[in-house]
């Protein structure tokens, strides 16, 4: 290989941080032809993970390496969420995040590369394509390693907990969830439930939040968030609660009362 092939590589390793994916569409775009990606991949500069995607040789690339580069390569909207995004802030200590899964949560209409879905990242990757929230709204950055992340924020966290409940998510875990939330910025929650298009979400959210006796729910205007109209039942033998028009677990209505 060229002096000169060899001072690019070396250039693009050294702005690239570790651990993360270099794609191939995104590498011809900054001027690294399919070619020249392959002479790298011979001479043993870089290896391939799947059709497209392509580490650093000897690199260690986890999910969140993956993810950077959904993100920044791709401009993805796709990002960690849930109970995920919050035991990475500190709101979920009971909550190990080298273990088991993780959830990620991506726009309805984006496509996720088969190298992403296919890699065995040594993790449970739980992903859910949705629209029940704008795209970009309520996500925060987040350090890990050598790069920064797009992550929700605890509260559009909280609200995607509640888009998986009762299947997914319990709802009594929610609840404990939402007890810790106890800074949330009341206009970023005021934006994300007038955008949020789920009744259900909206409805237990707000139980939750005034269940809780957090002091940034009496700064919301809640004639502005549309609860839609009648009753929403979420579990059998459950205790119905007029106000929010919601049929929730027993032991969540009897264990604190509103």
């Amino acid at each position: 290989m060229s002096t000169a092939n060899t001072s690019k590589i070396n250039q693009l390793l050294k702005t690239q941080p570790r651990g993360t994916v270099l794609l191939a569409s995104w590498l011809v775009n900054k001027g690294y032809s399919f070619d020249l990606q392959r002479r790298y991949r011979e001479s043993q500069w870089l290896e391939s993970i799947g059709s497209g995607a392509m580490i650093r040789a000897g690199d260690h690339v986890d999910i969140s390496g993956a993810l950077y580069s959904l993100q920044t390569q791709l401009g993805l909207s796709t990002h960690f969420g849930a109970k995920t995004a919050l035991a990475m802030q500190g709101k979920a200590h009971q909550l190990e995040l080298s273990s088991k899964s993780v959830y990620l949560f991506g726009t309805k209409g984006e496509n996720i590369p088969a190298w992403f879905s296919q890699h065995d990242w040594g993790i449970k990757v739980d992903y859910l394509s949705t629209k029940f929230l704008e795209s970009t709204l309520g996500l925060t950055e987040f350090q890990t390693k050598e790069f920064t992340l797009k992550i929700s924020s605890p509260a559009r966290a909280l609200l995607e907990c509640l888009y998986l409940s009762p299947e997914k998510q319990d709802l009594v875990e929610c609840y404990q969830l939402m007890e810790s939330l106890n800074n949330l910025r009341p206009k970023l929650v005021q934006a994300l439930l007038e955008d949020c298009s789920s009744v259900k979400v909206k409805r237990l959210f707000l139980y939750m939040a005034e269940k809780s006796g957090h002091s940034w729910f009496n700064h919301l205007h809640l004639e502005k968030i549309d609860l839609g109209k009648g009753k929403r039942s979420l579990v059998s033998n459950g205790v119905y609660v007029s106000k929010y028009q919601i049929t929730v677990p027993q032991i969540l209505e009897h264990e604190r009362p509103i």
